[in-house]
C-alpha cells in the first residue's frame, strides 16, 4: 500500500467523503500543531510495543476489551483477531501515534492502541508517528482521527467528553472536539453523570441508539427507578453474545416493567451534630463526635442500648404486643 504523505489527506480517504475531508482540513487548518504534523511522516518510527504506555482514557469502545467485548470488536465488522490476522500477513498499513513520554525512552500512546496490541501479541515493533504535543493538542488529533473513521455512538461521544473533561477541559472543548451543540453537550453530560461507568462498559457502544435511549436510561438511575446492582444483575443474565443494542433496549424494558421505585428521604438532623438517613433498604443514624453537642455521641454510645430496648418496648406495646 502507498504510503500516504499528508496527514489530514490520509485521515480523509480513510473516511470517503469529501464533505468530511473538508471538514478536517478546516479543523487542521486552524491548529498550528496539527498543521504541523502534516506532511511528517519521517517522524514515523519503529518501537518496541513494551515502550509505550496508556494515555487518557479510551473513547471508541472498539478500541476496549471488555466483559462485552472480549475480542475488541468494532461496530463496522472489523474484528481484533482480523485486524492481528492482517498485521500479521500484510504488515502495519497505519502508524499509530503517540508522544514522549516524561519517563526518557518512553512515550504514551494518543490513538492505535488495537494496532499497539495486535503487534504485541505477534512480537513485532509497532510503527509509530512521534509527536511532540501537549494534552490539548493531543485530544484534537484524536477527534479528527474520529472524524476519519466511522462516527462515535452516542455512548461513545459521552465516555469521548469524559476523557476530555478528565484532562481538564471546559463544555466548549468537547462542544468542539465533539461538534455537538451546547444542548448536544447538556445531554452528554446528563449521561455522563448519571449511568454508572460500570453499566454502560457492560452495555457496550450500542452503536444503533441514539441520545433518546440512553437519556431515558440515564432518567432512570437520576430518578432512582433503577440502580447499579440492579443493573449489572439484568445485564450478567445476558448471553455474552448479545448485541450492545439489545442490551441497552432489555436493560430499558426491564425497567420499565419494575416500575418507579421509592425515592430515598432526604437525610435530616433532628439535633446538631446528629444525622438520620432513611433508605429503602434500612435506617442510618450517625453523631459527629466533634462538635455540638459536644460529648453527646460518647453518651449515647454508653447509653444506645437500653435506649433501644426501650424504644422497641414501647413500638410493641403501641402495636398491641405483649
Amino acid at each position: 500500500m502507498a504510503r500516504k504523505t499528508d496527514f489530514s489527506a490520509a485521515l480523509a480517504a480513510a473516511s470517503g467523503e469529501n464533505a468530511k475531508a473538508s471538514k478536517i482540513d478546516d479543523l487542521t487548518a486552524q491548529i498550528p500543531a496539527l498543521r504541523a504534523m502534516q506532511g511528517s511522516l519521517q517522524a514515523i518510527r519503529d518501537l518496541a510495543p513494551s515502550d509505550i504506555d496508556d494515555w487518557g482514557a479510551t473513547d471508541r469502545m472498539g478500541d476496549e476489551f471488555t466483559a462485552v467485548n472480549p475480542e475488541g470488536l468494532d461496530t463496522d465488522g472489523e474484528d481484533f483477531a482480523g485486524l492481528k490476522r492482517s498485521i500479521g500477513e500484510f504488515g502495519q498499513q497505519v502508524p499509530i501515534l503517540v508522544r514522549p513520554s516524561k519517563t526518557k525512552g518512553r512515550f504514551e500512546i494518543i490513538y492505535g492502541r488495537r494496532r499497539l496490541r495486535a503487534c504485541a501479541e505477534l512480537g513485532l515493533p509497532v510503527r509509530a508517528n512521534v509527536q511532540t504535543i501537549d494534552d490539548d493538542t493531543a485530544l484534537l488529533a484524536k477527534s479528527v482521527e474520529n472524524a476519519a473513521r466511522r462516527p462515535l455512538s452516542f455512548y461513545e461521544k459521552v465516555r469521548f467528553s469524559a476523557a476530555i473533561i478528565a484532562e481538564g477541559q471546559d463544555t466548549a472543548k468537547v462542544m468542539r472536539l465533539l461538534n455537538v451543540t451546547k444542548s448536544g453537550a447538556s445531554h452528554l453530560k446528563k449521561v455522563r453523570d448519571n449511568v454508572p461507568d460500570s453499566v454502560g462498559l457492560r452495555i457496550g457502544s450500542a452503536p444503533r441508539s441514539g441520545r433518546p435511549r440512553w437519556t431515558q436510561l440515564a432518567e432512570a438511575f437520576a430518578n432512582r427507578t433503577v440502580n447499579e446492582n440492579q443493573a449489572l444483575a439484568y445485564l450478567d443474565r445476558l448471553s455474552m453474545d448479545t448485541p450492545s443494542d439489545e442490551r441497552l433496549d432489555g436493560l430499558l424494558a426491564s425497567i420499565a416493567r419494575r416500575g418507579a421505585q421509592p425515592r430515598v428521604q432526604q437525610d435530616r438532623s433532628p439535633v446538631a451534630g446528629v444525622t438520620v438517613k432513611t433508605g429503602r433498604s434500612g435506617l442510618n443514624v450517625s453523631v459527629k463526635r466533634s462538635g455540638s453537642p459536644d460529648g453527646f455521641a460518647d453518651w449515647l454510645d454508653a447509653h444506645i442500648d437500653e435506649i433501644i430496648k426501650d424504644t422497641y418496648a414501647r413500638f410493641k406495646e403501641s402495636a398491641g404486643e405483649s
